[in-house]
C-alpha cells in the first residue's frame, strides 16, 4: 500500500493518452479487474490495479479528459490524487509538461467558468522531477499555467502530458517517458502537498517564473492564472471568488505576481492575501514561519534587505555593531565575513541589495556579540599588525546602571565563566605602520607611481636621493566604538 491513494485516467478519445497508458501496463504488473456497476464509457469495465500497491487504480474513459465529470468517483480507491494521462497541444515542440485545471474567467474548454479544480502543487513538483529523469533525448520539460477543465474532479489532480503534435503522440519513447512519470509519483505514494505553497499570476502560459520557483526552492506552486488568463477575466475586484478558490485549491496563502498587475495586487491585499517576491521566497527557503515572522518583525523585512543566518532559533536578540568596522573587514575579505555573520546569526540586515553586510545582527538565544565581535577581529589581523578586543566586565543584571570592573581583555580572552559576571565589547582597536602621504609629499615624492611603490614597501628615488619606506610611514590606530 502507498502512503497516497492515486487514480490515473485514461481517455480513449486521446490516442496519447491511450499510448502513455498502454507503456504503464507494460512497464509495471498490474491485476487486471471488472466493475460492472459503470458503463465501460465512464471506467466501468476493464480496470487495473498496481500490483502490490492496491491503492493505484487505472481506469479507462471514453470521452477527452475535460468533459469529464467528477471522474474520481468511478475508482475503487477513494483517490488522494488524480492523475490525467494526456497528450499536450502547441508550436511547443517535444515536451513533458503538467498543469493544473480551471478557468479564471469564461470556460471555452470543459469545465465551469471561474472555477478551479483541487491542485496537487507538491506532486506536480515531483511530477516534473521525474520527467527531468525520464525525458528522451530531444524532449524539453516544463510546467503550465491552469487552463480548461475539468473543474469538479473530487479530489486534487494534475494533467501529465506528452507533446506537442502527431509525431510526439505516437512516439512510444515519450510515451514512456510520462508513464514511468506518472509510475514514480504513484509508487512514492508523493501526497499532494506540501508545508510551502503559493498561488501565481501572471507570466506567460509555459510559466518560466513559477517553474524556477519549483525547481530552485522549497516552495511548491499551485494554480497560475497567466497574463492571458487573467485578461479574460477581467476586472479582479469583480471575480473575488474565483481568486479565492485558486488559494483554497492550492493549499495556499502567498502570491507571487509576474509583472505588474497593481489593482491585482490590491485586490490580493485586501482579500488577505499575502503577496511575496521570488527573493523572499529564495531567501526563507525552509525556515519555520514562526521564526521567518518573529525576523520580519523584530529586524525588517526581506524585501528591505534582511537576510537569514544559519540559525534557525525564533528567539533571539537584536544587536548592532558600528558600520566602520563591517566596512573594514569586508574590505579586507568579503566573503569570510559574510559566512562569518551567517554562522553566528539567525538574521542581519544588509545593503547594496543584499551585498554587504549591514549593521544590525539578530543573535541566537545564549550567543553573545563578543564572539561576533572576536571572529571580525580575526579578520583585520590580516591587514594590521596588532588587533584588541577591549572588554569590560558588567554585573549582570546592572548593565543599564553602567556597573562594570574595569577589566580589559585582548580579542582571544573568553567571555567570565561566573555566571553572574556579563562581558560587554567596548571597542575593536587596530594599528599598522602605513604609508602616510603626507609624509611622502614632505619628503618631495612626487604623486604617482611612487607613492605606490613606497606603498608597497619599495624605496624609491627622487632628484638623486633614495626614500625609504619608513621614512614616510606612519603608526595608524583604528578604533572601532561598538
Amino acid at each position: 500500500m502507498t502512503e497516497t491513494d492515486v487514480a490515473i485516467v485514461e481517455s480513449r478519445a486521446d490516442r496519447a493518452s491511450v499510448h502513455i497508458c498502454d507503456q504503464l501496463r507494460e512497464l509495471a504488473d498490474w491485476t487486471e479487474r471488472r466493475d460492472e456497476t459503470r458503463p465501460d464509457a465512464d471506467g466501468g469495465g476493464t480496470f487495473y490495479t498496481l500490483a502490490g500497491f492496491d491503492g493505484v487504480e487505472l481506469r479507462s474513459f471514453e470521452t477527452l479528459h475535460i468533459e469529464l465529470e467528477s471522474p474520481a468517483d468511478a475508482f475503487d480507491c477513494d483517490p488522494d490524487l488524480l492523475v490525467f494521462a494526456s497528450r499536450h497541444s502547441g508550436d511547443t515542440g517535444a515536451l513533458l509538461t503538467g498543469h493544473f485545471t480551471g478557468n479564471f474567467g469564461p470556460a471555452e474548454y470543459g469545465g465551469d467558468e471561474d472555477a478551479v479544480a483541487e491542485a496537487c502543487p507538491n506532486a506536480l513538483a515531483e511530477l516534473l522531477a521525474a520527467f527531468d529523469e525520464f525525458a528522451p533525448e530531444g524532449y524539453d520539460v516544463g510546467m503550465e499555467c491552469t487552463h480548461h477543465g475539468p473543474t469538479n474532479v473530487g479530489c486534487p489532480s494534475l494533467f501529465a502530458e506528452l507533446g506537442s503534435d502527431d509525431e510526439q503522440w505516437d512516439d512510444p519513447e515519450g510515451a514512456r517517458a510520462v508513464a514511468r512519470g506518472i509510475l514514480e509519483i504513484a509508487r512514492d505514494g508523493v501526497a499532494p502537498h506540501r508545508d510551502r505553497q503559493l498561488v501565481g499570476f501572471g507570466g506567460n502560459h509555459y510559466a518560466p517564473r513559477f517553474e524556477r520557483v519549483v525547481r530552485e526552492t522549497p516552495w511548491a506552486v499551485g494554480h497560475i492564472a497567466a497574463d492571458w488568463a487573467l485578461e479574460s477575466m477581467g476586472h479582479p475586484t469583480a471575480h473575488r471568488e474565483v481568486i479565492d478558490a485558486a488559494f483554497d485549491a492550492s493549499q495556499a496563502d502567498v502570491a507571487l505576481l509576474d509583472g505588474e498587475w497593481p489593482v491585482l495586487e490590491s485586490t490580493l491585499d485586501e482579500a488577505g492575501h499575502r503577496v511575496v517576491s521570488e527573493t523572499w521566497l529564495r531567501e526563507v527557503g525552509d525556515r519555520p514561519f514562526d521564526l521567518i515572522d518573529a525576523v520580519e518583525s523584530d529586524l525588517g523585512t526581506v524585501d528591505e534587505g534582511i537576510r537569514f543566518g544559519e540559525h534557525h532559533e525564533p528567539s533571539f536578540a537584536v544587536v548592532d555593531l558600528p558600520g566602520d568596522l563591517i566596512d573594514t573587514a569586508e574590505g579586507i575579505d568579503p566573503e569570510r565575513v559574510r559566512a562569518i555573520i551567517e554562522a553566528h546569526t539567525v538574521a542581519f540586515t544588509t545593503e547594496n541589495g543584499g551585498s554587504r553586510v549591514g549593521t544590525q545582527f539578530a543573535l541566537p538565544e545564549g550567543a553573545t556579540r563578543l564572539e561576533l565581535v572576536e571572529e571580525l577581529a580575526r579578520v583585520l589581523e590580516s591587514a594590521y599588525e596588532t588587533v584588541t578586543v577591549e572588554t569590560s566586565e558588567m554585573i549582570a543584571g546592572e548593565a543599564d546602571a553602567g556597573a562594570d570592573t574595569g577589566a580589559e581583555t585582548d580579542m582571544d580572552t573568553d567571555a567570565d565563566a561566573n555566571a553572574n559576571v556579563d562581558t560587554a565589547v567596548n571597542a575593536v582597536v587596530a594599528e599598522k605602520t602605513a604609508f602616510d602621504p603626507a609624509l611622502a609629499q614632505e619628503a618631495g615624492v612626487p604623486e604617482g607611481p611612487k607613492f605606490g611603490a613606497l606603498a608597497n614597501g619599495e624605496p624609491v628615488t627622487v632628484d638623486g636621493e633614495e626614500i625609504a619606506p619608513d621614512r614616510v610611514e606612519r603608526r595608524q590606530i583604528d578604533r572601532f566604538e561598538i
